[in-house]
């Protein structure tokens, strides 16, 4: 049966515009770093897309090493384009990154090189049977090759038709400085910046928002949820199967203390008197002002992604729950 999206899936929906740019993207984005490759069911992960793509998710967040097995996140993302999403393609934002490492040898190991960037696009392109992404970054800084090296080939990129936009992930506020001041010299700027960020991982206030902000380049929130950790699922307990239980998941069972869960409580008292599940109050918090564009969320299930897009319902916050927060995150 042919995939019909739904009539209604922009309503309700948020879109909110990337920096000084003239793109817009959803409030809520999805990930596909876990979930969505070799190692999962292609129905599931079909179902989920498809599910997100009905309730206005138009952004599709992936780079050349996702999956966890590397490429096939992108690979599957190929097979749901051409089996369902293909003739919306004008209606999808489509990202992709490479930074880290994918193939062997000395180009394809972490690194930022011309070379590099190059070709790991156009791999990423012929999995994903696409002639562009919408979006290209530099996943990651590195010191070993000259920024100036970098930002040319991602300007390039965007000259060679290959992506419409480019951005750059976890740079800090000197090197996101350095890199939009080139990028503006060359006459393609900065779209965006990726970085981590959520309620109990802040690093990129107030130094990198402000940054961006002066730059005029839009942000997006990866890890919003804490990678799970500001969601129900251990308020109580350490689940059996859950993410802080793999092996060498950088989530570990040592993060979660007596104190974290405390803190975790108190928190999901304020999202329950704000009717709100904890994760849609830590994603509304990222949310909570313009300054970040969307918030990238990831998800095992199709019921998850229609919770979490519940979250734009209420974004505001009061003063009282905004001190409460960070007065129970001091601790």
């Amino acid at each position: 049966m042919n995939y019909l999206a739904e009539q209604t899936r922009y309503d309700t929906m948020q879109y909110r515009k990337c920096g000084n740019s003239g793109l817009y993207l959803p409030l809520i984005s999805l990930g596909m770093w876990q979930n969505f490759g070799s190692n999962r069911p292609y129905d599931n992960s079909k179902a989920m897309t498809l599910r997100a793509f009905d309730l206005g998710i138009t952004h599709f967040d992936l780079a050349n090493n996702y999956g966890p097995v590397a490429g096939s996140a992108e690979e599957t993302m190929g097979k749901i384009l051409k089996d369902s999403l293909h003739v919306y393609r004008d209606e999808l934002i489509i990202s992709s990154k490479a930074g880290y490492d994918m193939w062997s040898g000395p180009y394809g190991s972490k690194g930022s090189s011309r070379k590099y960037l190059m070709a790991s696009l156009d791999q990423s392109l012929t999995r994903m049977g696409l002639d562009y992404v919408d979006i290209f970054y530099s996943h990651c800084y590195n010191d070993t090759t000259p920024l100036e090296e970098t930002m040319t080939a991602l300007a390039d990129i965007v000259k060679q038709g290959k992506a419409l936009y480019v951005g750059i992930s976890s740079y800090d506020d000197a090197q996101t400085q350095q890199a939009s001041d080139i990028m503006k010299k060359i006459g393609v700027p900065l779209l965006i910046h990726q970085p981590s960020y959520s309620m109990i991982n802040r690093w990129i206030e107030p130094k990198l928002q402000k940054v961006l902000d002066d730059e005029g380049i839009g942000s997006i929130a990866f890890c919003p949820l804490a990678q799970g950790l500001l969601t129900p699922k251990y308020l109580n307990e350490i689940p059996e199967g859950s993410r802080a239980t793999f092996a060498n998941s950088s989530l570990g069972e040592n993060a979660i203390t007596s104190q974290m869960r405390t803190n975790l409580n108190a928190l999901n008292d304020i999202a329950t008197q704000r009717g709100q599940t904890l994760a849609q109050m830590a994603l509304a918090w990222v949310l909570r002002d313009e300054k970040v564009t969307s918030a990238l969320i990831g998800a095992s299930r199709v019921e998850q992604i229609e919770e979490n897009v519940k979250a734009i319902e209420n974004l505001n916050f009061s003063k009282e729950e905004l001190t409460a927060i960070d007065t129970i995150l001091a601790v």
